[in-house]
């Protein structure tokens, strides 16, 4: 199941209530960064990440080519660089995110992108007015019933059934 974290603009708390600017950022591999490495990288606004891609693939094909290398060798160099951008995608958000000032709410763990949202802003609603939210104190649900708790729903054993016994066993003393 995808993970999540969850942005928010500044670090001071008037800018909490500005819920619509908070950032999702999922976490784990992204195709689309990695077939269109640069183009994603400038789409998502993430300047400095994309400038060191150039440069970083520029390197690498002028480095190889000057040590004689194959161009399938450069080639194979290029496609792992695009294999690596497709791991750190979200990395490089996040980075560029806290770089900017931005800081990290929550990290959720949800189907896809609205059910994150949910699942955050159910919590962080939950919490006192959302702007004091702290993950480490989020309410987990109540603990599962026992039957030592009087007043629960399992607290007293079901009742027997007419016959008394249940199964293959006998009664004590009846017929075999």
């Amino acid at each position: 199941m995808p993970v999540y974290t969850v942005h928010a603009p500044s670090t001071s708390g008037a800018d909490l209530r500005a819920t619509d600017a908070f950032v999702f950022v999922r976490d784990g591999f992204n195709l689309w960064a990695m077939i269109f490495g640069p183009f994603w990288l400038v789409w998502n606004r993430l300047w400095l990440a994309a400038l060191g891609w150039v440069i970083l693939i520029f390197a690498l094909g002028v480095g190889l080519a000057q040590l004689g290398a194959a161009p399938a060798v450069i080639w194979s160099a290029e496609v792992l660089v695009a294999l690596l951008m497709g791991f750190e995608a979200g990395s490089l958000q996040r980075w560029t995110l806290s770089w900017r000032g931005w800081r990290q709410l929550d990290t959720v763990v949800a189907d896809d992108e609205e059910a994150a949202e949910r699942r955050f802003f159910d919590r962080w609603a939950k919490s006192e007015g959302g702007v004091s939210y702290d993950p480490l104190t989020v309410d987990r649900g109540e603990p599962p019933p026992t039957r030592n708790i009087p007043r629960q729903r399992f607290a007293e054993p079901p009742p027997l059934p007419a016959g008394g016994i249940i199964g293959l066993f006998p009664e004590p003393g009846g017929p075999p």
